[in-house]
This record gives C-alpha cells, sequence and structure tokens, in this order.
C-alpha cells in the first residue's frame, strides 16, 4: 500500500452525502460531542437546496417562506460552526465489513476513512427518458436547467418543453419563466397532473398549458433540438397515430422522478428493497434510520423520495441516534429528541399524498 493510501483518520461518525440531510444529521452528531466527518461529491455542500429559489410551504419549524438556498446557507454555516471535518469534492469508496472506507478529494489526495457510524445520505439522482431524437443537444435534466438558470444565472434556451408534471417539473417551469424563458408547453403522460395545484395554477395563470395524456414522439434537428413532435397517449400509455403536432423548441427539460442513489448502501450489503412508490431501491431501515447492518444509518431521498424537509428531519434523527448508539446522548434524552423528531414527520406528512408516502415507508422498514 502507498504512503497516500496507508493514511488514516479515525472519526466517531462519518457523513457520506452534502445535502439536506447529511447537512443535518453531521450538525445533529457534532452538537452531542461527536468527532464527525461530512463527505460529498460536489465542491460546494447544500444539495439540491441550493437550486431551490421559490420558498418552502409548512410550519415556521419546517422553514416555511424561507427560499431553498437560505436554508442550505443556514445548514452549512451550522456545520461549520461546530467544526466538522468537510471534504468536499471528494469520493467515497471500497466500502468493507469494518466500516472502513476510502476517500479521495480532488482526485488526488487520498486516505482511508475508519468511523465507528456511519450515515448515507447521498440522495437522489434525476430519471432519464428515451425517444428518438433524446441524445440531441439541448435534451436536459430539469436538474441541469435549475442549475443553469438559479445557479449560474444562464438560460438553458430561448424555447423550452418541460416533460413531467410532478412538483419538480412544474418548479423549474416556473422558475424557467422567471429567468426570461418562453415555456412553451409542460407535457405529461398521465391522465392528470402529479405534483401539487399551486404550483400548476402558477404556470397555468402565465399561460403555459399543461398537456395531459401527452408524450414527445420525436425530436428534430440538425446539430440541436429544433423542435419536437408530440402525440397523445392511450391509457397504455402508447401514442394515438393522427394525434402528432409540432411545436419549435430548442430545449427539452426532462422531470420525470428521480431515484434512491442506494448503490453504496448496497456496497456495503445493506438489505434493499425495490419499491416504485418511493422510486426504486431503497436500503430497509428501522425506526432509529438503521439498516440491517449494524452502525450504518440512512436518512433523506436515499431512503425514497420525499420533501426537502422530510430529509433534513430524517437526517436528524439518524444523527440522534447515531450518537445515542455511541454514548454521547443519555438514552432518556435521546428517546425524548427521536419522538420530536417522529412527530415532524407525521406533521410533514400529512394529507393524501403524505400519508401515502408514509404507508410506503413503513412497507420498506423493519
Amino acid at each position: 500500500m502507498s504512503t497516500a493510501m496507508s493514511k488514516k483518520k479515525y472519526y466517531d461518525i462519518a457523513v457520506i452525502g452534502g445535502g439536506p440531510a447529511g447537512l443535518s444529521a453531521a450538525y445533529e452528531a457534532a452538537i452531542s460531542g461527536a468527532r464527525v466527518c461530512l463527505i460529498d461529491e460536489n465542491k460546494t455542500l447544500g444539495g439540491q437546496l441550493f437550486k431551490q429559489i421559490h420558498k418552502f410551504f409548512g410550519s415556521k419549524e419546517h422553514h416555511a417562506g424561507v427560499r431553498g438556498f437560505r436554508i442550505a446557507e443556514e445548514l452549512v454555516e451550522s456545520v461549520k460552526n461546530e467544526k466538522v471535518d468537510v471534504y468536499s469534492d471528494a469520493v467515497a469508496w471500497g466500502v468493507n465489513p469494518g466500516y472502513q472506507f476510502g476517500v479521495t478529494v480532488g482526485g488526488t489526495d487520498t486516505f482511508i476513512c475508519e468511523p465507528k457510524k456511519v450515515i448515507v445520505a447521498t440522495g437522489a439522482a434525476e430519471n432519464t427518458l428515451a425517444f428518438p431524437g433524446s441524445t440531441l443537444p439541448g435534451i436536459i435534466g430539469a436538474g441541469a436547467a435549475q442549475t443553469l438558470a438559479n445557479i449560474r444565472k444562464v438560460r438553458p434556451g430561448n424555447r423550452i418543453v418541460v416533460v413531467g408534471s410532478g412538483n419538480v417539473g412544474l418548479i423549474v417551469s416556473y422558475q424557467l419563466m422567471q429567468a426570461g424563458v418562453d415555456v412553451v408547453a409542460l407535457v405529461e403522460a398521465a391522465p392528470a397532473i402529479g405534483g401539487y395545484m399551486v404550483h400548476a395554477s402558477k404556470i397555468r395563470r402565465a399561460g403555459v398549458p399543461i398537456l395531459t395524456s401527452t408524450t414527445i414522439a420525436r425530436a428534430e434537428g440538425t446539430d440541436h433540438v429544433e423542435r419536437v413532435v408530440l402525440a397523445d397517449v392511450d391509457n397504455k400509455f402508447q401514442p394515438i397515430p393522427g394525434t402528432e403536432r409540432t411545436l419549435d423548441v430548442d430545449v427539452v427539460a426532462i422531470a420525470v422522478g428521480l431515484h434512491p442513489m442506494a448503490d453504496l448502501c448496497m456496497m456495503m450489503g445493506c438489505e434493499t428493497k425495490f419499491h416504485g412508490g418511493l422510486g426504486g431501491f431503497v436500503a430497509r431501515h428501522d425506526e432509529n434510520m438503521e439498516t440491517s447492518l449494524h452502525g450504518i444509518y440512512i436518512a433523506g431521498d436515499v431512503t425514497g423520495i420525499e420533501e426537502a424537509s422530510v430529509a433534513i428531519v430524517e437526517g436528524k434523527l439518524a444523527g440522534i441516534a447515531a450518537s445515542e448508539s455511541l454514548g454521547y446522548i443519555p438514552q432518556a434524552m435521546a428517546k425524548e429528541l427521536k419522538d420530536a423528531c417522529w412527530a415532524s414527520l407525521s406533521e410533514l406528512r400529512s394529507g393524501e399524498r403524505g400519508e401515502k408516502l408514509a404507508a410506503f415507508k413503513k412497507e420498506i422498514m423493519f
């Protein structure tokens, strides 16, 4: 083993993933007195929150009325104040049963991380959509469109069609309009809008048509997208011949859902289960967010796709539970804190949509 590879760093708790769940978990563990490190593959912590310029819903406890990027700033600052060792632009790899794993920072500096407990908060990745012409330049994910417009201050294009009417598709459509982009239409294969009507109403009032039971038959262009051909679909989501119509656009933003990034959990050997309602394969866990492997905890979208507010609370829960297991939080105090987290999660999962997600989560829990 080389000198670089033989370097070891010891921690009580290692948190993998610097989005809302990971930041929350790292903070809770650090304030308990545990020695904590936070590892994230991006150069900037905060995950998807920094793309979110809209205000959150809910209660004051859940950051109601606060814009997503402001919440990210608060979480990042809290971690820095607690002197968590942060490794950004870093990749965790080669996890073994002893919870040792390699960390490569900046593509060059490598060390072995040896924690007593691990919290996996790797989040989610965008789903893709294949259709004729889908490899043309100008076919991008909704997350890429959001990054360009909200973070890089660059319009992704001039005339855009958005595919997918979940909350991501609806919110990104509105934000693109705020950036001066002409959102020509929002296309949805299902017969009904998938996201909250409050978001759908905003873009409808602005003149954007939401075309349900509709799909992209193909994208056309020479060296980039110049137009898309839409078609109605039947109840089996098959295009109906004779319903094709063309829209002139230079960008197609795909917003057809997310899937949990459970790869690291699988590499570790955690028991996983496929659940379509939660977005794909997820690691099973108990009420402490602990997986089938003792000492490995999970939080956030890696447990199933939900809102950022849920990820923050789940991160807090995992951080408290991991700290308790190491003796940093007395059992009675930990129970009180964890009960408060579950009460908060119940509040966030109220309503028809939330209750359905809560039921899905119970199906994958021990």
